[in-house]
């Protein structure tokens, strides 16, 4: 009974063996940093989200400068004022620096409108990429697909397993010279 047992471990071990070995992973990798610098709608969002950008920095700097301005006023002034004058002055100094900060945070800070505002701009192309991505996937029937440009770090890479030019391809931004071998 036990040499049957035995037997029956062995041989289920290894047909889960079999199985396992005539299911290998397919793997690829592609390039994302690559293929959105190949998007022309991924150049305009983020030409679009710098100007958007400097203009609020601009914005903001002015604000400063103001604040400065009244700052600098107040110094000159201060021998002629009362103290309750000067009280007044400095918290209204106090509130325009405290309007500025919130201002900075509304646009710059954590889901702010420029984080926003990328967002809205930016993820319809990443979505589009993604989309192209698993469409590649697909054909080429791999399992898993690395981002060689995400924090994944890849001490070596076959080119056999780049599968950047099949993604632009698909989203017909390839190049009509270059012609893509079937691995």
């Amino acid at each position: 009974m036990k040499n049957i047992y035995k037997f029956g471990s062995i041989l289920a071990f290894t047909l889960i063996l079999i199985v396992n070995v005539s299911q290998a992973q397919k793997f690829g990798y592609v390039d994302t940093d690559y293929i959105l610098s190949q998007v022309p709608e991924y150049a305009e969002a983020n030409g679009e989200i710098d100007k958007l950008s400097k203009a609020w920095e601009a914005e903001i700097q002015e604000m400063y400068k103001e604040i400065q301005i009244l700052e600098v006023a107040l110094k000159a002034e201060e021998v002629l004022l009362t103290k309750e004058m000067k009280d007044d002055r400095y918290k209204e100094i106090n509130r325009k620096w405290d309007e500025v900060k919130a201002y900075q945070n509304k646009i710059f800070g954590f889901e702010g409108l420029f984080f926003l505002k990328k967002k809205e701009l930016i993820k319809p192309v990443q979505d589009k990429v993604f989309e192209a991505i698993e469409k590649v996937a697909k054909k080429q029937r791999l399992q898993i697909v690395f981002d060689k440009s995400g924090d994944l770090v890849m001490i070596y890479t076959d080119p056999v397993h780049d599968y950047t030019d099949y993604v632009l391809e698909e989203l017909g931004l390839g190049d009509k010279n270059d012609v893509i071998s079937n691995n």
